[in-house]
């Protein structure tokens, strides 16, 4: 097992401030819209930087969305930022309708999805974003892992033409991924290679499929890791390339195993190779208030049931 270690946490919300300043900074065409929610979407440093370039919506989400879309008609690339409880559900018909059918090249942020949001509770952990995000036709859906990662694909998606769904986090995490990495959307990063078991985690999970692979690796289990940020496109190259390698995969992510990564892999696999498959995933339930440790125990996110799923998956596929 290849060994991650880190020095320091960071939230990637705060990877996603830095990108857009530096993305602020590669293209005067950046603009930026938020709905009320400045200080947790992190963009102060952008604001203080290109004032002019900032609308301040205010709590109006269907009208940010709206905005910004017409933004695009004048050249604009605009970046909206709310929680992601407020970037998709509270203004999913103006995505669809504006920005998705209209093919706008509209940057919609979300910060504080998932679970790890914590003690606001239930109203506002939002699980079924990935799946209303990646119905969409044209759209382009991204769920990063680490501060780094955050903001290299914030200025990735300022060059790719067409609308984004970028999706982050609250809590700090620990930062294992490369300063300098070169994001690549639809691109797979092959986190640690291996020959018994797959497991392809997205956002926060993938540093807990990596803590799963060291205790694997414990059980003389070596696990092939790949860390899925862009769940649409999905490389189903690179996924069907390991699973036939190890003839089974777990699937990680802090969403409802109804219309996630997991259900992504799943299609490809159903039509191109049919394999065992294990879902860690929340069960089809809202969440509810609490750290975000307590509820990522409690809705089995974390390395321990990582750990079962494989060994429940490599079970099946008769190893």
């Amino acid at each position: 097992m290849k060994k991650y270690t880190y020095t320091e946490k960071k939230d990637t919300r705060s990877g996603f401030g830095a990108g857009l300043l530096e993305a602020g900074k590669k293209n005067p065409e950046v603009v930026a819209l938020c709905a009320d929610l400045i200080g947790s979407l992190k963009m102060d440093a952008f604001i203080k930087e290109f004032p002019e370039r900032f609308f301040q919506i205010g709590i109006a989400e269907a009208n940010m969305i709206g905005i910004a879309a017409g933004l695009t008609i004048g050249g604009k690339i605009p970046f909206t930022g709310t929680f992601a409880n407020f970037s998709t559900g509270r203004v999913y018909d103006q995505i669809r309708q504006s920005v998705a059918y209209s093919d706008k090249n509209v940057k919609i942020c979300a910060s504080h999805a998932g679970l790890t949001l914590g003690e606001d509770g239930a109203t506002h952990q939002i699980l079924e974003d990935i799946g209303l995000m990646k119905m969409l036709p044209g759209m382009t859906v991204i769920n990063t892992c680490d501060y780094n990662q955050t903001k290299a694909a914030t200025i990735a998606i300022a060059e790719h033409e067409g609308p984004v769904y970028l999706r982050f986090g609250r809590p700090v995490i620990p930062v294992f991924t490369d300063p300098d990495q070169k994001f690549e959307i639809g691109k797979a990063w092959m986190v640690n290679e291996g020959t018994d078991v797959t497991i392809i985690a997205t956002g926060h999970m993938v540093w807990k499929a990596i803590e799963a692979g060291e205790k694997l690796a414990e059980l003389g289990i070596d696990a092939e890791i790949i860390n899925i940020h862009t769940i649409k496109p999905l490389d189903e190259e690179a996924v069907l390339k390991s699973v036939k390698k190890t003839g089974c995969v777990v699937t990680c992510e802090e969403h409802n195993k109804y219309g996630g990564l997991g259900e992504s892999v799943a299609r490809l696999l159903s039509t191109e190779l049919p394999t065992p498959q294990e879902f860690v995933a929340v069960n089809d339930s809202f969440g509810e208030s609490g750290t975000p440790d307590q509820l990522m125990t409690k809705y089995g996110l974390d390395s321990v049931n990582i750990i079962e799923a494989a060994q429940k998956v490599m079970k099946r596929a008769g190893k």
